[in-house]
C-alpha cells in the first residue's frame, strides 16, 4: 500500500471500505480478528464481566453479560479494567452527541473522524509542542464533573481530549496498539456516547522498545502471564478505562464487525509523571492550557 494519505484519510497499511474498493486492497490483519482464528493459532478468548470483574470463556460480549450471574466455564482475573455501566444519561449522551456535530469533523485514517483537542507529540522524535492546543470546548466540564466521583480517576488531569467517530459504511475500525508511554500516561479513559462496541485485548509479545514501553517504571518483559484475547464491553453511555497490566501488557483494538452502528466516544489521554514535574517547563504549559474551557 502507498505510504501517502489517501483522500479517505487513511495511509500505510490501514485502510476502510473507501480505498479497498477503491484501490483493491485486502483488509489489514487486525481486521481477521476472530474466535476461530484466536483458537485455531492456540489463543483462548475471554469476555469481560463488568458486574464481577472477571473474564469468562467465549467471544460474544452481549451474550456473557446476559449470564451474569450465572456464568458457565472456568473465569480468570483481569486486572486493570474498569467499565462503569451508564456513567451517562440519555439527556446527558444527546447533548454531548449534539455538541460533538456542531463542531468541524476531520478525517482519520481506517474510516474514523476525529476532533482533537492536545498538543501536538512527536512519538518518534520524542517531542512535544502546545501548538493550537487552548484548552477543551465547554460541553466537556459535563462529564469531567462527573468523573471527580470516580476513586480511580483521583487526582487525573486530562491533556489530550479527542472525539471520535466510527461509522460502519466506512468500515471504521482501530488496529492493534498500545497508547504510547512515554508521553501518555497510565490510565487510558474512553466515554462511549452512542454505539454499543467491544474493545479487543491480545497480549503483546513484541520487543519492550516499541511504543516506548522501556518508561514505564517497574514493568517486566517478557512477563509470564498467559496469551490470551480479553474482549471489554464498551456499553452506550459508559465508562470505560485502562491501567496497569491491561494498560500495558495487552494491545487493544476496535475490530469492524465490532461497529455496527454509529459510534462516537471521547477518548481522554494525561501525563506521564515525567511531565507532571515542575521543572519540565513544556508539560507545565500544557498543563496550564488544558485547565481552560472555550
Amino acid at each position: 500500500m502507498s505510504g501517502k494519505p489517501r483522500q479517505c484519510g487513511c495511509k500505510g497499511y490501514r485502510s476502510c471500505l473507501q480505498c479497498e474498493q477503491e484501490f483493491n486492497f485486502a483488509p489489514c490483519k487486525e481486521l481477521l480478528l476472530s474466535e476461530k482464528f484466536l483458537n485455531d493459532n492456540g489463543v483462548a478468548s475471554y469476555v469481560f464481566c463488568p458486574e464481577c470483574n472477571l473474564a469468562w470463556p467465549g467471544w460474544d460480549c452481549d451474550m456473557i453479560m446476559d449470564q451474569h450471574p450465572n456464568h458457565e466455564g472456568q473465569s480468570v482475573p483481569f486486572p486493570g479494567v474498569f467499565v462503569k455501566k451508564n456513567f451517562l444519561s440519555e439527556e446527558e449522551m444527546s447533548k454531548l452527541i449534539e455538541c460533538c456535530d456542531s463542531m468541524p469533523w476531520d478525517i482519520s485514517q481506517s474510516g474514523r473522524r476525529k476532533q482533537n483537542f492536545g498538543p501536538k507529540a512527536n512519538f518518534k522524535k520524542r517531542k512535544l509542542q502546545l501548538g493550537n492546543f487552548k484548552g477543551f470546548p465547554g460541553f466537556s466540564q459535563l462529564f469531567y464533573k462527573k468523573m471527580n466521583d470516580i476513586p480511580l480517576m483521583e487526582d487525573y488531569k486530562t491533556i489530550e481530549q479527542c472525539s471520535l467517530e466510527y461509522n460502519p459504511e466506512r468500515g471504521a475500525s482501530i488496529e492493534q496498539h498500545i497508547d504510547d508511554c512515554w508521553v501518555w500516561g497510565e490510565r487510558v479513559v474512553t466515554i462511549n456516547l452512542n454505539g454499543n462496541s467491544v474493545l479487543t485485548l491480545t497480549k503483546y509479545l513484541g520487543d519492550s522498545s516499541k511504543y516506548n514501553l522501556n518508561d514505564v517504571d517497574g514493568l517486566n518483559f517478557p512477563n509470564d502471564s498467559a496469551n490470551i484475547c480479553v474482549r471489554i464491553p464498551q456499553p452506550s453511555r459508559s465508562l470505560v478505562i485502562m491501567h496497569g497490566p491491561a494498560r500495558y501488557y495487552f494491545e487493544h483494538c476496535v475490530l469492524r464487525r465490532d461497529i455496527k452502528e454509529r459510534r462516537v466516544c471521547i477518548a481522554l489521554r494525561e501525563f506521564t509523571p515525567r511531565y507532571l514535574q515542575p521543572e519540565e517547563a513544556t508539560g507545565q504549559i500544557v498543563l496550564q492550557a488544558a485547565s481552560k474551557f472555550f
